[in-house]
């Protein structure tokens, strides 16, 4: 199925979902738990930033669900999804599951009696509304709050002194807020003050190094057993390491057995795990255990877990497309992608802890200077996840890899899918 997309006076040319960059962006309630993707797409004919251009095709391609697989990228969780007047008038709505979507009435439409009583039809059937970047209460903003669940402020173009007027008039007219562009925890902590529900933002991706930070026990005992599967020990010796730990040895066993494996039997011992998953594979749970640990206190990391365990299999996807007949690049690939966020993990400069785990001389420059060919996946990774800031960055990554837009979106749908998965099983 094809959407349609026209420029000025030209000719309507098709478009198809390959036509397009994808990228979702967590949106997190007061507790920091992940609740919603918005769901953001990028006309590949073009390096421009301005990703709501061509609006009404890209919602053509997202609306025919069979095609793109709109519940491989978000989950169990719910997806924004930018609307426009053009889009609000259309018959794609059918496509959509309501129940799974939230529509943001872009700032561009104007409240015309047509569009009001569109919407308000729209509602009537079930589909949730957001107003996305209000800066300001106008004409067309009081006339849409009433259709609206959720109302959306960007905190890049509101200056503190708007928004301490704004936020109380919304709460008070018992509208949910969401805060985007989220970029540091003094944003998030103002927003909090102020009464918003929710948040979209890298702020909790970003690491605040705290001086003599010291790992969890937790942490240390699985940093110690990365550390002897490096030094090559003996199997006897790591499965009693892992024994020793009673939560990490049935954390890991049932992280082995999560659907994302694709395990035929189930696993039910340390020496099983160790002989049917190999190191390489045992690492990369490990890894993954890292970021589950600081959820058994109670603190939320599941975003932070689902980014990286995310990264971390989209970098291997992206290595085995480029060279599909050496396995160990792949591994060294999701290594790279998942501890490219362990500096924010355990509030430590990324030098500080490769200091503590042997890696390799390519990770490590990936890691710290986003340098070498890891270091050019983890850097498409990161601009595929900040589409609307990536520039023409994006498209020279692609191809300087050897992808393609079609190879991108396949190797992210399922990149998506895992990391839930094991996000889920692992928290």
């Amino acid at each position: 199925m094809n959407a349609t997309s026209t420029t000025g006076n030209a000719s309507p040319r098709p478009l198809r979902v390959r036509d397009f960059f994808l990228a979702r962006q967590p949106i997190l309630d007061r507790s920091q738990s992940l609740i919603a993707y918005e769901l953001l797409f990028r006309n590949t004919d073009t390096a421009a930033a301005n990703i709501t251009s061509d609006l009404s095709a890209t919602a053509s391609v997202i609306a025919h669900t069979s095609q793109l697989g709109i519940e491989k990228v978000i989950g169990d969780s719910l997806g924004f999804l930018n609307v426009d007047a053009a889009v609000l008038m259309s018959d794609i709505f059918q496509f959509l599951p309501k129940e799974k979507v939230v529509l943001e009435i872009v700032e561009t439409t104007k409240a015309t009696p047509q569009i009001l009583e569109r919407i308000q039809s729209l509602v009537q059937q079930g589909f949730r509304f957001a107003l996305d970047d209000v800066i300001t209460d106008n004409e067309d903003v009081q006339k849409l709050l009433p259709l609206a669940d959720i109302v959306k402020i960007d905190l890049r173009d509101m200056p503190l002194s708007a928004l301490l007027k704004l936020a109380p008039k919304f709460r008070l007219a018992k509208k949910k807020l969401l805060a985007e562009k989220v970029e540091n925890r003094e944003q998030f902590d103002t927003c909090l003050d102020l009464g918003f529900d929710y948040f979209q933002g890298y702020y909790f991706a970003k690491p605040a190094i705290l001086s003599g930070k010291k790992l969890s026990p937790s942490q240390l005992a699985i940093m110690q057993l990365m550390t002897q599967i490096t030094s090559e020990a003996d199997n006897i010796d790591i499965e009693r390491s892992i024994k020793q730990d009673i939560a990490l040895c049935f954390n890991l066993l049932r992280l082995v057995n999560a659907p994302a494996i694709g395990m035929r039997h189930r696993i039910d011992s340390v020496r099983q795990a160790l002989l049917v998953l190999g190191r390489h594979q045992l690492q990369r749970w490990l890894q993954i255990m890292l970021y589950a640990e600081p959820c058994k206190k109670g603190q939320s990391m599941t975003p932070l877990l689902t980014l990286a365990a995310t990264r971390g299999k989209l970098l291997e996807l992206i290595a085995h497309r480029i060279e599909p007949h050496q396995r160990h690049i792949g591994d060294t690939a999701f290594t790279v992608g998942i501890m490219s966020l362990m500096d924010t993990l355990f509030s430590m400069p990324m030098q500080e802890i490769l200091e503590q785990v042997a890696v390799v001389e390519a990770v490590s420059d990936a890691l710290l200077h986003r340098k070498g060919r890891y270091g050019d996946m983890l850097r498409l990774a990161e601009h595929m996840e900040r589409i609307e800031e990536a520039g023409s960055m994006l498209e020279h990554l692609v191809e300087k890899l050897g992808l393609s837009s079609n190879d991108l979106n396949d190797l992210q749908l399922s990149a998506f899918e895992w990391g839930d998965i094991v996000a889920r099983n692992a928290a």
